[in-house]
């Protein structure tokens, strides 16, 4: 028999107050180790000025701005592209987006963290240009040019700290896997991209977009692994406070 009475649908979970997953401390700190040490190497190797390391880059560089002079329309296509698409600027934007949406879905502190980690990333990238100090290419026909140290190169880092903020949550809250894979090939891409346009367009050398990328996966991995810390210490007190309640 048909009845009149409708079920109320359960209310909807804030995003972030409870996720699906959870990375293990070892295996958050594995990473963590794993983008830091290799970041760190390359940090003393350019500012030791290391010949070997030296002489790929300008190699690289060499070869890249010659294919940007013989190619002005390609390399428009690239200024647009480092430009706008992946400019730190449009990075953090992207972020502001991301912590408002968790905002509204009422999981402020982890939008917090996000916004935290996003401008620790943008302190130690500023942090180390003024420390290593390291000289952009100098060209006779510039095809671009920038402001600031070369070492560690901004967009790389900026792209690596918001792709990995993104791919985090979604991970974080059991996305779809479909949608997870489509993120996974965006943030790649992106990586890669703005990798290539910065050495093309002669604004940074090879080592400075790859110190950057080790740079900003070592910023997230510090942060997961720091998040995932002062969860287990915020679910060790709600243990503790329920096992000390009443008639005990």
């Amino acid at each position: 028999m048909a009845s009149s009475e409708r079920r109320a649908a359960p209310a909807p979970r804030p995003l972030g107050t409870s996720p699906s997953r959870r990375p293990s401390p070892g295996s958050a700190s594995a990473v963590l180790v794993g983008c830091a040490v290799p970041a760190v190497v390359l940090t003393l190797l350019v500012t030791a000025g290391w010949a070997p390391l030296v002489g790929l880059d300008r190699s690289v560089a060499d070869t890249l701005h010659a294919t940007a002079v013989g190619a002005p329309g390609w390399t428009h296509v690239n200024r647009i592209l480092t430009d706008w698409v992946w400019d730190p600027w449009t990075m953090r934007a992207l972020l502001a987006v991301v912590a408002g949406v968790l905002v509204r879905r009422g999981a402020w502190p982890l939008a917090v963290w996000v916004a935290a980690t996003a401008l620790a990333g943008t302190a130690l990238q500023q942090g180390l240009k003024a420390a290593v100090d390291r000289d952009r290419p100098v060209w006779p026909d510039p095809v671009d040019s920038a402001h600031y140290q070369a070492f560690p190169s901004g967009h790389a880092l900026s792209v690596t700290v918001a792709g990995g903020l993104v791919l985090w949550l979604l991970w974080r809250h059991a996305c779809r896997p479909a949608v997870r894979r489509a993120a996974v090939a965006v943030v790649a891409v992106s990586m890669a991209g703005v990798g290539f346009t910065r050495v093309l367009l002669g604004v940074h050398w090879l080592s400075d977009v790859v110190g950057g990328w080790l740079i900003g996966a070592t910023v997230v991995a510090a942060s997961v692994a720091a998040h995932g810390a002062y969860e287990r210490r915020r679910r060790d007190g709600r243990d503790a406070g329920a096992g000390a309640g009443p008639g005990r």
